[in-house]
């Protein structure tokens, strides 16, 4: 963070000082939340959790390095306290981007954040120095933090913007008022909470209401939903997509031998080839999203492209392809999961299989719960199971309870019987049946929503081998 004096940042969020011999000393360390990451000149973050309270922290974090602690009670160590503690973190990261005049670039939708908020950042570190959101950390606390991290020679923050309802977004936007907004698409991810996929739409479309006359809405062209956000924003629009009037656009998308995706990426500026080190043909979208950014932030095409043939995976568990010693592959895809990002992982599962399948190879996909569905989750895990068929998965592991039955039921519709299909209870069913059945060849899909902890399973899996694995 640029240094502030506690003085300042007292004035700033409207705290008052305790315990605090000197309010001129300056917070010249990252602001954290987490005591294990205090170093010395941190800001120490209190907050109040479902299991752990940061306050009882406030003097191990002291102790470690922090010259304060922000926090909603006096904690006997050197603090500034506040009534809410969330909104205080919110109030310093405007203050901090404010003085910085840094470009921000803001990015939500349904599927693909994440990956697409990699793609930029590995884009704009060739351009100048830049800040990003680590991993999902996309929520009202999150975001600040992640702000707070740009220091004075931070030329671009890339910021995810998540969403549970209406309104969330804005309030985010309004923390770290972006300069350019990327609306990547709207899906089912959340559609018990919103109740329909307009409201969805509503939702992620905040983020363009609230751009200045001078920035930029990046839009996808290929979905109705989002391109249709052009009439909700007063900055320029730019489209991008496979769409032919898309301005950043993707032309003869194919897969590798192997699936990874390759196009023609054309801008304004011209034309090149890429060929991605990521798997799954959604790559593409989530491509070219970052290439719309970058070219708006001044890289030529070439350059462009090249950053993108070269960039890989920032984020743990998603698509984390690794390669064991005897030759089976396990994606590590179990960060998070909703119907269209499974349904792009199962169709990458069966790109990369192709290619195993003339020595033997199996593919296996081992799905869980898909959360937040509400009504519509008996018939959206019952698509995914019919679509493991449908794209000639060898086997199914269905893990979990409930909705792991629908995801079966599925397959079995579709004429998945005999031992295609399988439902386990649980992560350690899955496993001990893996490691009976894996051969040489086989590439093992991991994938469900993050609460169901499916990640174990692939750990599990790569614990079990000698030697090293090589992570593609």
């Amino acid at each position: 963070m640029i240094a502030l004096s506690l003085a300042e940042i007292a004035g700033i969020v409207g705290g008052q000082p305790h315990d605090m011999p000197d309010p001129s000393v300056v917070v010249t360390g990252p602001v954290v939340k987490d005591s294990r990451d205090v170093c010395q000149g941190s800001l120490f973050a209190a907050f109040v959790g479902d299991r752990v309270d940061g306050h009882d922290y406030a003097q191990r974090a002291v102790e470690a390095g922090a010259v304060a602690v922000l926090a909603a009670r006096p904690v006997g160590v050197p603090a500034i306290v506040v009534d809410d503690v969330v909104g205080a973190l919110g109030a310093l990261a405007r203050a901090v981007v404010e003085r910085l005049g840094t470009t921000v670039v803001a990015l939500t939708g349904s599927a693909g954040k994440t990956s697409t908020k990699d793609l930029i950042a590995q884009l704009l570190e060739r351009k100048a120095p830049t800040v990003w959101t680590p991993g999902s950390l996309n929520n009202e606390i999150g975001l600040p933090l992640t702000a707070l991290r740009a220091t004075a020679e931070t030329r671009h923050l890339v910021l995810e913007m998540g969403a549970r309802g209406i309104g969330h977004i804005h309030y985010l936007a309004d923390l770290t008022p972006p300069r350019i907004g990327l609306v990547l698409n709207v899906g089912s991810a959340h559609i018990g909470e919103f109740g329909s996929r307009e409201a969805i739409a509503q939702a992620k479309g905040e983020l363009v209401e609230v751009l200045p006359e001078d920035g930029v809405a990046v839009l996808n062209a290929d979905d109705p939903l989002v391109r249709a956000m052009a009439s909700r924003t007063k900055a320029r629009v730019l489209l991008f997509g496979e769409a032919p009037d898309a301005d950043v656009r993707g032309e003869n998308v194919r897969l590798t031998a192997d699936g990874r995706p390759a196009f023609a990426l054309h801008t304004p500026t011209g034309c090149s080839d890429v060929t991605l080190r990521l798997y799954g043909e959604h790559h593409v979208s989530n491509a070219l999203a970052a290439a719309a950014v970058a070219h708006e932030l001044g890289m030529s095409v070439t350059e462009i492209a090249e950053a993108l043939s070269g960039a890989g995976t920032l984020s743990r568990w998603r698509m984390e392809v690794t390669e064991r010693p005897d030759g089976v592959t396990v994606v590590n895809d179990a960060y998070n999961a909703n119907p269209e990002s499974m349904k792009a992982a199962l169709r990458a599962l069966a790109a990369m299989g192709k290619a195993r399948r003339a020595d033997g190879g199996r593919t296996w996909a081992v799905l869980g719960q898909m959360a937040e569905l509400g009504d519509a989750s008996l018939a959206e895990h019952d698509a995914v199971g019919r679509l493991a068929v449908r794209l000639n998965v060898s086997k199914l592991v269905a893990v979990g309870g409930r909705e792991a039955s629908w995801l079966q039921l599925g397959a079995y519709n579709e004429g998945s019987w005999g031992e295609e299909s399988v439902h386990v209870s649980d992560a350690q069913a899955a496993v001990d049946l893996l490691r009976s059945e894996l051969r040489p060849g086989d590439v093992v899909l991991v994938k469900a929503s993050r609460s169901v902890g499916l990640e174990r399973v692939a750990l599990a899996l790569l614990e079990t081998t000698e030697g090293e694995v090589a992570v593609r």
